[in-house]
């Protein structure tokens, strides 16, 4: 696993893709606004920086893990990640259309996993063509 796509870039989605990064992981932070991105990419950056204040990471830590960070508002550029998250809104519809997209875009050997709390994850698995390759994720709210 080397490539990890995040898509929705609220409260967990940038959460979600901090750790990733944090972790080693090249990110690639998607939602459908490039405000929304840029908002995203600046609380992590923040979120950073309070480990640099109380001496938990170097700068230069802080800005390596920023650099593992794209952001993108294009599904497609996620076709070459490993392991795409889902971090959008608890909305069934909402969800299905973008798994059906992001399966239709991502390489055979990618697994799909949404942080839903509340939604059946067999639910969401069955508009795909990878139901084994599908997984719950669940993060808790940072």
């Amino acid at each position: 696993m080397q490539k990890i796509g995040v898509v929705g870039s609220g409260t967990m989605g940038n959460g979600i893709a901090h750790v990733f990064a944090q972790a080693g992981y090249g990110v690639v932070l998607n939602d459908l606004r490039e405000d929304l991105l840029e908002k995203a990419l600046a609380t992590i950056g923040k979120n950073l920086q309070r480990g640099v204040d109380k001496g938990r990471m170097q700068a230069s830590e802080k800005e390596q893990i920023l650099q593992r960070i794209q952001i993108d508002t294009q599904l497609e550029n996620l076709g070459d990640c490993d392991l795409v998250v889902e971090a959008i809104s608890e909305n069934l519809t909402w969800k299905t259309d973008l798994f059906k997209k992001l399966d239709a875009n991502l390489q055979p050997h990618a697994i799909l996993a949404s942080n839903t709390s509340s939604i059946s994850i067999t639910k969401l698995a069955a508009v795909t063509q990878r139901p084994d390759r599908f997984i719950g994720m669940h993060f808790m709210n940072p």
